[in-house]
């Protein structure tokens, strides 16, 4: 658990079961109703809810309510994320939680190409990694399989097999923006990784087009077009993105008022700021901080 933060209500650091003896530990509960607070654990999180239909899911910066299905895998030490019961009226959603340390799969494994879209889901799970019911239903048979093998190296054969399927997902989403997560974006591109790192360091300031073609040494209207065809957003957009969670991530950590933030963030007018939080949050930025501020505990 952590230490009080004399400016902010601190975010309860869970002690988990997982021993240093073991590759993972798994926990698989029926429950109606869900109490834990909002927390984060240095640990990798696997979660999967069965029969659970209006529970509200906050992974860092992104909470929505999902439906029956949910499974969700985390990958930072430092992302929030709790489970809210929300409209959910459910008297028996099961609850399969595995949980397990990135030494079961050091660097010296995930460098290997046979193991090259585990890494990529490991590395894009930073933020949080939402999988689509078509592949929940496609590991569904595996995760129950799991919670009844006896022997433990079978065990961990079922697991590595199950977490190579899911990395195979085409459709898996990230939750938390990066920005939030504390999590280095890092493009595949050398030109979009430059880019990116310019931004990340220059994001409070007034960043331009031009400024950013030059970096890559292209015009400004064929950079435009090179960046959204490689990330898939607007130069634009991805700006504001990163913004929003800069802001975000100082609304929780922070007392700093809103117009403050707004300006720390680069944001130009409050009444922007503002818009573009709601568009993007669902809420305002005092509604967020309120939001947050509710799913915490004084340790």
């Amino acid at each position: 658990m952590t230490q009080q933060d004399s400016t902010t209500t601190p975010v309860m650091r869970e002690i988990t079961p997982l021993s240093d003896s073991d590759c993972f530990y798994l926990a698989d509960r029926h429950k109606s109703s869900f109490d834990f607070p909002i927390h984060s654990h240095p640990e990798y999180e696997l979660n999967f809810l069965t029969n659970a239909a209006g529970v509200q899911r906050t992974v860092g910066d992104h909470s929505e309510v999902i439906n029956d299905y949910d499974l969700v895998l985390i990958t930072s030490p430092n992302l929030e994320h709790v489970w809210e019961q929300g409209t959910c009226t459910s008297t028996n959603v099961r609850e399969i939680t595995i949980q397990f340390t990135s030494d079961v799969l050091p660097e010296s494994l995930l460098g290997k190409n046979q193991f090259h879209s585990i890494r990529k889901m490991i590395e894009r799970a930073q933020c949080g990694l939402a999988f689509s019911l078509p592949t929940i239903m496609k590991v569904n048979r595996q995760l129950d399989a799991l919670t009844h093998q006896q022997h433990g190296f079978r065990a961990v054969l079922d697991f590595l097999e199950l977490l190579y399927d899911l990395s195979l997902s085409e459709d898996a989403r990230t939750l938390s923006s990066s920005s939030f997560a504390r999590i280095e974006t890092r493009s595949e591109s050398r030109r979009v990784a430059k880019v990116q790192e310019y931004i990340s360091s220059h994001f409070h300031e007034d960043v331009r087009l031009e400024t950013l073609a030059d970096l890559t040494g292209m015009t400004p209207v064929a950079f435009s077009r090179f960046f959204h065809k490689r990330t898939g957003r607007t130069l634009s957009d991805y700006i504001v993105d990163v913004r929003i969670g800069m802001a975000a991530r100082q609304l929780v950590d922070s007392t700093d008022t809103v117009q403050g933030i707004c300006y720390d963030c680069g944001f130009n007018t409050l009444s922007n700021f503002n818009r573009l939080f709601r568009k993007r949050k669902g809420c305002s930025p005092t509604e967020f901080r309120e939001n947050y501020q509710k799913k915490k505990i004084i340790i």
